[in-house]
């Protein structure tokens, strides 16, 4: 791969902060309240599922304008969970919930889905590695 672009930050645990090398993100991380914290920051769920939305959000454009199909009022929400996993680490999953108007509802909506699932950078980089849901909403 040629980078056009390479994002960098730095984080010193859950409950330290992440700052980014342009200095757009620095902020305070922390335990979710499920996970025993106190709730207070940011937790790298959090940004996962900020990112991995924008992300596919932006895929389905480039998808939508190859093949000519208006996806403007589409809003995709990713659920990302952490939890216990079979060798007694963590292991991640998430679900993907994309709205979409009316006229791509049913199987137009769900090839959509399908075919940015395919091209969004972040559905490549877990493909295989921890469960994607696709939802259409």
């Amino acid at each position: 791969m040629d980078a056009l672009y390479t994002a960098v930050a730095t984080a010193n645990g859950r409950e330290g902060r992440a700052v980014s090398s342009d200095g757009q993100i620095d902020l305070p991380l922390g335990f979710p309240q499920a996970l025993g914290g106190n709730g207070k920051g940011t937790n790298p769920e959090q940004l996962f599922a900020a990112g991995y939305a924008a992300c596919f959000a932006s895929a389905m454009g480039a998808i939508g304008r190859q093949e000519k199909i208006d996806v403007k009022d589409a809003s995709v929400t990713a659920e990302v969970s952490i939890g216990k996993d079979a060798d007694g680490g963590f292991g991640l999953a998430v679900v993907m919930r994309v709205e979409l108007p009316d006229h791509l509802q049913g199987e137009p909506g769900r090839e959509l889905l399908e075919k940015t699932h395919a091209y969004c950078p972040y559905s490549k980089a877990t493909r295989g590695n921890i469960p994607v849901e696709l939802v259409i909403e």
